[in-house]
């Protein structure tokens, strides 16, 4: 047996997938079934999740029903959170509400319109197909009030992008497949495209994307930015930028620090450090100091050619912006940060 063989990541559960399973569990008990220990659901992909109840509860014309989140070994806020359904009769259809921890919608460009409680468009019709399924094998009509309530999710929400977003009063209820998949670089980019859409329908000109939370803090307050003209970037700058490109905005910012703004100006969209590295001897030749190409960090590069090292690369990072990204009109600029989050290198208007 080895004992250093990579062990599969555990994926886990979205919280649109812990809401179906409370709805339809929720839904046997109101409608004369009684709870069950465990409550199976269909996912769009056709995979068959089971969930054990953490809560059950029924009253006079209602039944509730908890389901415990596990995201697997994704490093996900919301996992453990209580993710409760409260079903009652509608006077016609199906209708969502939120409950205390659940977010409402406050700003334009999402895919639920303003004032809507911030439930996705997957998980609705996740529950709605429950609601269908649940009736037709009961008998009843499929006319249900389904509240999805989280405990302790204004404090959850607070540690992701739904402020930014403008989802204010608690979390969002998400998911496309039901899957969560551990480290999903897919679900960061998702949430990259949702800012951009919320900075373009409040029309906003300016935004930025920054590789961290330094760079950004420097970025804002350079330009006097409002929080939803901060796009979450990180290393994920290509799946800003592409997105960007289908959908302009006039102005884009670009911050962080050496290491990540040098990648940027030697060709790479994806930041991260296992999936690009800086070349120091490319390096060397754009800053005119052979020494360079012996650094070993791009830090120590900096500390040996300065604030002329680091102008250049932000030149060359435009550069390389505006000529894979440029043809949208969009009016780029470079911001180069230290780690004390003082600018030592600008390039752009």
């Amino acid at each position: 047996m080895n004992d250093d063989a990579p062990t599969e990541l555990r994926r886990g559960w979205t919280t649109g997938a812990c809401a179906t399973a409370a709805t339809k569990a929720a839904l046997l008990a109101l409608w004369g079934e009684g709870f069950p220990r465990e409550v199976a659901i269909v996912l769009p992909k056709g995979e068959i999740p089971v969930f054990p109840l953490a809560l059950a509860e029924q009253g006079a014309g209602w039944a509730r029903v908890g389901i415990t989140k596990d995201a697997g070994d994704d490093p996900d806020v919301t996992h453990g959170a209580l993710i409760i359904a409260t079903v009652s009769a509608s006077e016609g259809g199906v209708v969502f509400r939120a409950g205390k921890g659940v977010g409402r919608v406050t700003k334009p460009g999402l895919p639920i319109g303003v004032g809507e409680p911030a439930i996705n468009p997957v998980p609705r019709q996740m529950m709605t197909a429950v609601v269908a399924e649940m009736a037709r094998a009961t008998g009843h009509r499929p006319d249900v009030t389904i509240n999805i309530s989280v405990p302790g999710g204004e404090e959850l929400a607070l540690k992701t992008w739904n402020p930014r977003l403008g989802i204010a009063g608690g979390l969002s209820i998400l998911g496309t497949t039901g899957v969560v998949r551990p480290f999903s670089c897919a679900a960061w980019i998702a949430s990259i495209h949702r800012g951009v859409d919320v900075a373009r329908a409040d029309g906003l000109a300016h935004v930025a994307g920054c590789t961290g939370a330094t760079s950004e803090k420097t970025v804002q307050g350079l330009y006097g930015l409002p929080d939803h003209a901060m796009l979450d970037m990180g290393d994920f700058a290509g799946g800003m930028l592409k997105y960007l490109v289908r959908h302009p905005i006039a102005r884009v910012t670009i911050g962080g620090g050496i290491g990540k703004i040098t990648k940027l100006a030697q060709g790479a969209v994806d930041l991260h450090s296992g999936r690009s590295q800086v070349d120091f001897a490319g390096l060397a030749e754009l800053a005119g100091l052979p020494g360079v190409a012996q650094a070993n960090t791009a830090l120590e590069a900096y500390q040996m050619g300065g604030a002329a090292l680091a102008r250049q690369v932000a030149r060359a990072a435009l550069a390389q912006v505006q000529d894979r990204f440029g043809g949208a009109g969009i009016a780029f600029d470079i911001v180069i940060i230290d780690r004390a989050g003082r600018i030592i290198g600008q390039a752009g208007p």
